[in-house]
């Protein structure tokens, strides 16, 4: 099977059983924009709801909701507004506008484009004859430009107050950090997540859920001393790990190896302890939810495509072309350190603390330089430049107390040199006593793109059997099976009459009823053969089956049947919904009973 026939079949059984499709399809539908149909909306519910478990609660963090929309200072402190860009070019003949990058990684065997300077990018399409994916027109010789992924909107009437759609939810817990730190007590480290939507206007969005303009995200945000704090590496040292360095993917026919978080960290292939650990933590949790291992790796990012505010930064990534095809790797989660970028930069532009107060021990005693213009003398001198330069002072005397040993002192205010009178300055050097120090926390950064999780989760899980391996049901229909894990899947138990008379029906509403109360999500299904309705809950992954047949009527007992093995067991109404809860838990199978 070729990967667009992989990639359609699952596209099209998600649209048919209501798990996503593209939005405003009565009007000629939006690309980049999709609806999360009832079984995908509680498939992807479930999926936060682990994520939540795993990264939050078992780790002891927070979790808030910022706003989406912010206004446009943040922005600017961020970063956003001057660089947060992806390469276009421009059709000249159909006017489409396609991502350079993703054409020439679709067309070469050139990897991760996006990292290639832009006139490199314009030499690779004319060397190598690409054109324009949608009319075939010659791309040789036309401009490629950064285009921005902000969207941009108005906060209240007219345009004195621009925002912008968040385009990740970082910036939600970053610009709060001087609140969430009393929440914290002021003491590190502690962790901030957030699950919800984000916005990027993507050039030429693809693959359904996999490139999207409106997308979740679930993020952590976890706030270290990078002096002091040490995450729990011992718990995760033994966790075995497909790492795939940014020496493997330089070496010509490099290959990803696997290694265990502490040789990694140890080694120092994977350079921040911090983010070790979270791989370590994440590994587990992929594993829970149904990711294939076989088909995954964390791949490092190369220097040309890392952040500038990252130090050290790894994508899990997963292959969701089937077995044997060639592979379509699609990155689901960054791993990053951030050091203390954000904090810094929101610092400088914000009128609030993003600092903590580190308390010492014992109080110390400490020389410091100060300042103290003469801004009588400073004010007629430099105009309106004055403070700029009082403030230059106070920096220089901080870093380099020698440089006011001379009568004169130069400090440089935006690329103009200033000189000054020492003594003009108040320079002196005093012992102080400190009780602490006001540190910036380092930000590690675990950022989970759930739209992709619950795309690799589907493509991972859907399998198809052989007619002969359906017989078991009765049947020997071929059959499409979502192997989701109990804990992610949309419906829990399925139950049918054997035949919707004799009171059968009857009683099958009832014990519906009686799962729903014990917390299920339960489907009732009473149409065609039992076959096909175990087929129908097959495909959307419902993991068990419940029949109430006329041995219920004599007995009060039913029959449970297990999606992935079809095994089958009758098991006491009274005792049914401990059983269920017991098997999606994986303490024990149908096959035991």
């Amino acid at each position: 099977m070729t990967d667009d026939t992989a990639t359609d079949r699952l596209t099209e059984l998600a649209k048919r059983r209501g798990f996503f499709f593209q939005s405003s399809e009565a009007y000629g539908g939006v690309s980049g924009f999709y609806v999360y149909g009832p079984e995908g909306a509680t498939l992807k519910e479930n999926l936060e709801d682990a994520w939540r478990d795993r990264f939050v609660r078992r780790e002891g963090h927070m979790e808030i909701e910022a706003p989406n929309v912010m206004p446009e200072p943040v922005f600017e402190a961020s970063g956003h507004l001057d660089g947060f860009d992806d390469m276009i070019v421009e059709c000249p003949e159909c006017g489409a506008s396609h991502r350079a990058d993703h054409i020439v990684e679709d067309n070469t065997d050139i990897e991760e484009a996006e990292s290639i300077a832009i006139d490199d990018i314009e030499d690779i399409i004319a060397e190598n004859d690409l054109v324009c994916p949608s009319c075939g027109t010659d791309l040789a010789g036309e401009p490629v430009d950064d285009f921005n992924l902000m969207f941009e909107t108005n906060i209240g009437p007219g345009s004195s107050s621009p925002g912008y759609l968040r385009p990740e939810t970082a910036q939600g817990i970053f610009v709060e950090f001087p609140r969430l730190k009393e929440y914290a007590r002021g003491q590190l480290p502690f962790g901030v997540a957030q699950v919800g939507a984000a916005y990027r206007n993507e050039i030429s969005p693809r693959k359904g859920l996999v490139r999207l303009r409106e997308f979740a995200q679930a993020e952590l945000e976890h706030f270290v001393d990078p002096e002091a704090d040490e995450p729990d590496l011992e718990s995760v040292e033994d966790v075995a790990v497909t790492l795939y360095s940014e020496a493997r993917q330089d070496d010509d026919g490099g290959e990803p190896v696997e290694m265990t978080v502490g040789e990694a960290v140890e080694e120092g292939i994977v350079g921040s302890a911090w983010v070790g650990y979270y791989l370590g933590v994440a590994q587990g949790w992929y594993e829970r939810i149904g990711i294939d291992m076989d088909r995954f790796r964390f791949r490092q990012h190369r220097s040309g495509e890392l952040a500038h505010y990252a130090a050290d930064c790894w994508d899990a990534e997963a292959d969701t072309s089937p077995p044997g095809a060639d592979p379509d790797w699609i990155e689901i989660t960054g791993f990053a350190y951030r050091g203390d970028y954000d904090l810094t930069k929101h610092g400088e532009y914000a009128d609030d603390d993003f600092t903590i107060f580190k308390q010492y021990d014992d109080p110390i005693t400490v020389e410091r330089a100060t300042v103290d213009p003469d801004m009588s003398y400073l004010g007629p001198e430099f105009g309106g430049d004055a403070g700029a330069v009082a403030d230059a002072l106070e920096a220089l005397a901080e870093r380099d107390r020698s440089a006011f040993e001379g009568d004169d002192v130069t400090v440089d205010v935006d690329g103009e040199e200033y000189t000054v009178p020492v003594e003009k300055t108040g320079f002196a050097v005093e012992e102080v006593t400190e009780a602490g120090e006001h540190v910036t926390p380092h930000v590690v950064e675990p950022s989970f793109g759930v739209d992709r999780l619950v795309y690799t989760v589907l493509a991972h899980s859907l399998t198809q059997d052989d007619a002969g391996e359906s017989e078991a049901d009765g049947d020997d229909e071929e059959r499409t099976v979502l192997t989701l894990p109990p804990e992610l899947a949309p419906t829990t138990v399925a139950v049918f009459p054997l035949m919707d008379k004799d009171g059968l029906g009857e009683r099958a509403g009832e014990i519906a009823e009686r799962l729903r109360r014990a917390g299920f999500e339960v489907a009732e299904d009473a149409s065609g053969s039992i076959g096909r309705r175990y087929r129908r809950q097959d495909e959307v992954g419902t993991p068990y089956c419940v029949t109430v047949d006329y041995d219920t009527l004599d007995d009060d007992t039913v029959t449970i049947r297990d999606r992935d093995t079809t095994a089958q067991a009758r098991v006491p109404v009274d005792d049914l919904p401990g059983v269920v809860a017991d098997l999606r838990a994986g303490e024990t199978t149908v096959g035991d009973r």
